[in-house]
């Protein structure tokens, strides 16, 4: 590890550890993704042309909850493909939030799916409609299959990546709509009772409208710089100062993800007397990656002993047209506010590659 210096600070980055905890995007994990994804997207289809010749407003919900399954299939393959891709000059993460910005469009796109879907179902409480039982049985049998299926893809083999497991999730979400569906038609076929169709048409429509929810909600979290779930700054703070020797103090203790699964950090750490700045640094790299699953960590050694964050409510409203991260002269470089705890250390800074 050899020190540099720029303007009297320089960086310590983990890139150089092993990232154990990070999981593995493999060939394999792309083709089950992308088998997934045809089957699911195909049937999809297939569904919406069931529902409409068959009038069945229950497989056109269905259609819609499978949009989400075939959603959450394209954003895991297009998170391993865009993750793949190198920073450049203008991207310094790469293409990485490609992903989070997919899953907002796709969470908006499908509360306008909700809405019409329940307009609908009021519309046909209305004036009923009829439902042809003996094709909306069928397509509604080959969609139970098509989910087995794609589910039992996904989930044999290493299915611990969090794109696979979220996707695996979403299709047996899937799998309940599909069971609903089925259940429908036998009760029209037998007893020719029409409003079970939009009745279960809203059932599944908050099944859509949870898995919108949750992905909108874990979409703006990431894009406003939240914290990571199991991840706070104060847990850091307490961890770093129990575990590590030499550390006095630590501040300015960001955390967030520039994706899902992907966790960064900065922060500044005050040495105790004697401490060497490089065996400190390495150290609390080394817990940041091990205990917190922390794939980037940036820590900087802080000798000033100032209190001044240009990240705190009093200095934004004082300068709120300052865009830099300010600290007595200090640029951290990563862009946007992170989940942060400001009360340490700025000015000249020594860090370790």
């Amino acid at each position: 590890m050899s020190a540099h210096a720029h303007a009297d600070h320089g960086h310590g980055h983990g890139h150089d550890h092993d990232h154990s905890h990070t999981p593995t995007i493999t060939k394999d994990n792309e083709r089950k993704v992308l088998l997934s994804f045809g089957l699911i997207a195909s049937f999809m289809v297939v569904e919406v042309v069931g529902g409409l010749w068959s009038g069945s407003l229950a497989l056109l919900a269905d259609a819609g909850h499978m949009m989400t399954d075939a959603a959450a299939l394209a954003l895991a393959y297009a998170a391993f493909r865009f993750g793949q891709r190198s920073p450049d000059a203008k991207r310094t993460f790469g293409y990485l939030r490609f992903e989070v910005v997919a899953g907002l469009i796709n969470a908006v796109t499908l509360f306008a799916i909700v809405a019409f879907i329940v307009y609908e179902a009021w519309e046909r409480f209305n004036q009923p409609q009829p439902v042809m039982a003996a094709p909306m049985f069928g397509v509604a049998i080959a969609g139970l299959l098509v989910n087995i299926l794609v589910f039992w893809i996904l989930t044999r083999g290493d299915s611990e990546h969090v794109n696979i497991k979220g996707a695996a999730l979403h299709v047996m979400g899937d799998l309940l709509g599909s069971v609903g569906a089925v259940a429908a038609a036998v009760v029209i076929y037998f007893t020719a009772w029409t409003p079970i169709d939009p009745i279960l048409s809203v059932v599944v429509s908050l099944l859509v409208l949870r898995s919108a929810w949750k992905l909108l909600g874990k979409s703006l979290h990431i894009l406003l710089e939240g914290a990571p779930d199991g991840v706070s700054a104060e847990e850091i703070e307490h961890h770093i100062q129990d575990t590590v020797p030499g550390v006095a103090s630590l501040s300015h203790i960001h955390v967030w993800s520039i994706t899902s699964g992907r966790t960064l950090a900065t922060m500044h750490v005050r040495l105790a007397e004697g401490s060497d700045p490089r065996t400190v640094v390495q150290a609390v790299e080394r817990q940041l990656i091990d205990r917190f699953e922390i794939e980037h960590p940036t820590v900087a050694v802080d000798w000033s002993g100032s209190d001044s964050c240009s990240l705190s409510p009093e200095r934004t409203a004082a300068a709120p047209n300052k865009a830099s991260h300010d600290h007595s002269g200090h640029d951290h470089g990563h862009g946007s506010a992170k989940k942060s705890t400001c009360g340490g250390g700025a000015g000249k800074h020594a860090h370790a590659h």
